[in-house]
């Protein structure tokens, strides 16, 4: 199978291009400078002429708390890029698979949230990843959306990054332990996309590590893997000054993974481990 990747300069979209080349599949790597998804023109040209038979769409604007001031290029690239993308894939019979995200939820309460509850976004990242699910789902029906959260992968800033580098200069942080979710190794949700677009399973997915930790739990292993003597401090979110409404819980049900066929991605804390190890830490 032929496969083009968008956002392949990110760390999922790094990891998918690897995972392909495992299972000698042939890929076509684009960023912003090899196809701009928000010109239909140009989207339509590339992607026609790369001869694919599907698209793994990771490129996004991410910037949730950036996003609640430039809403137009969030929406510019979340909404009508994704739309381009769908439209193209629905006229030339591709597969697509489509990224998005806990933010299209709540986020209260705790139970894990299933593909079909309820979407009430927060934000305005939010509310534009679900969006683009509308659009998806408007102009083609070969469609796998995959909506995932905490991500960490080895080609970019995350979470574990800035732990690691705030426990190398202090003796202590603070992080908040009022908002839960799964933290998600973009090498093992790289496996699940592949998995996917080899098959005709379409539909709306959930995918994270297993498992369910807190920020402050997150840290607390992240220093006892890493060997980094850090006392962590459990603080409220409110404490925290941000421009985009962050979620309290970002559970997801993942049940659906299993009844189509598909293997859940591995506990949080071996991914972590793998992570560190990727990375040089351990």
């Amino acid at each position: 199978m032929k496969v083009l990747v968008t956002g392949v300069k990110g760390q999922l979209g790094h990891d998918v291009i690897e995972e392909l080349e495992k299972r000698d599949h042939t890929y076509v790597g684009v960023d912003i400078e090899e196809m701009d998804i928000t010109d239909y023109e140009t989207t339509r040209e590339v992607i026609g002429n790369a001869g694919v038979q599907a698209v793994i769409h990771c490129a996004a604007y991410t910037a949730v708390d950036a996003a609640e001031e430039n809403v137009e290029i969030c929406r510019k690239v979340n909404v009508l890029g994704t739309e381009n993308i769908a439209k193209v894939c629905g006229e030339l019979g591709l597969k697509m698979v489509y990224l998005s995200t806990d933010y299209v939820f709540h986020g209260q309460g705790e139970a894990p949230w299933k593909p079909e509850d309820p979407k009430a976004p927060l934000n305005v990242y939010g509310q534009s990843k679900y969006d683009g699910e509308l659009a998806v789902q408007k102009y083609t029906d070969q469609y796998f959306i995959v909506r995932t959260a905490w991500v960490f992968g080895l080609n970019g800033n995350n979470f574990i990054n800035t732990m690691l580098k705030l426990g190398e200069s202090r003796p202590e942080v603070n992080v908040v332990d009022d908002q839960a979710g799964s933290p998600t190794y973009t090498k093992d949700l790289a496996v699940l996309l592949v998995d996917m677009v080899e098959t005709e399973q379409y539909g709306v997915y959930h995918a994270t590590n297993e498992g369910y930790v807190t920020w402050y739990g997150f840290a607390i292993e992240i220093f006892a893997q890493a060997g980094l003597d850090v006392k962590v401090n459990p603080v409220d979110s409110s404490g925290f000054l941000q421009k985009a409404k962050r979620p309290t819980n970002s559970r997801l049900n993942k049940d659906k993974l299993e009844e189509n066929g598909f293997q859940r991605l591995p506990v949080w804390q071996d991914a972590l481990h793998r992570y560190l190890q990727e990375t040089g830490r351990i």
